[in-house]
């Protein structure tokens, strides 16, 4: 709920054009062109639908093999649900980017991508693994390079970033509830 609650805020800020956009795009500005560009750029490609979304299908195809078929279609699930989202959330806010014209730049599509392939992966995967924490150190690692890559880029404001977070962790907590309600995995 504290997630909903968060992106709602987000949300009606950036709708709003309220008191949070002021330091968030100061911020944005800021760290935009910081850092590394080529390792930054790397970072923010990690987001990319053909980078994330093959990590995810090669845990689902696994889980699903190992007879976790339920929570392999609800990661599937929770993966689709990201585009039919995001995109109609940019298309409402049509929030501009930090260093173009251009709008729908609200809430990133990227972070949400890379943060619900590599979790829902983990999730996935966690059952089969020896240090589970690896695991999901592991999905943590690659969402935060992406949220890095994106602002060090200049590609989202930190406030895009962080309701793709909110978004996301819906989508998971989501995923971690409706696999935990059926047969745990074989």
């Amino acid at each position: 709920m504290t997630l909903l609650a968060l992106f709602a805020l987000i949300t009606w800020q950036v709708l709003a054009d309220g008191p949070l956009l002021g330091p968030d795009e100061r911020l944005g500005l800021d760290l935009a062109g910081r850092g590394p560009a080529r390792l930054a750029d790397l970072f923010a490609d990690l987001g990319n639908m053909q980078v994330a979304v093959p990590v995810l299908a090669c845990a689902v195809v696994h889980a699903w093999f190992r007879g976790a078929r339920r929570a392999a279609l609800y990661a599937v699930l929770a993966m689709a649900a990201v585009p039919a989202l995001v995109v109609p959330l940019k298309l409402w806010t049509d929030r501009q980017g930090p260093l173009t014209e251009a709008t729908g730049y609200f809430p990133s599509g990227h972070t949400t991508t890379a943060m619900v392939a590599y979790g829902a992966a983990a999730l996935l995967l966690v059952p089969y693994v020896r240090r589970t924490w690896v695991t999901l150190v592991a999905a943590v690692l690659l969402t935060a390079a992406t949220s890095a890559g994106l602002v060090l880029r200049g590609y989202h404001w930190p406030l895009d970033v962080v309701a793709g977070w909110c978004l996301s962790g819906v989508l998971l907590l989501a995923l971690r509830a409706g696999t935990r309600s059926g047969q745990p995995p074989k």
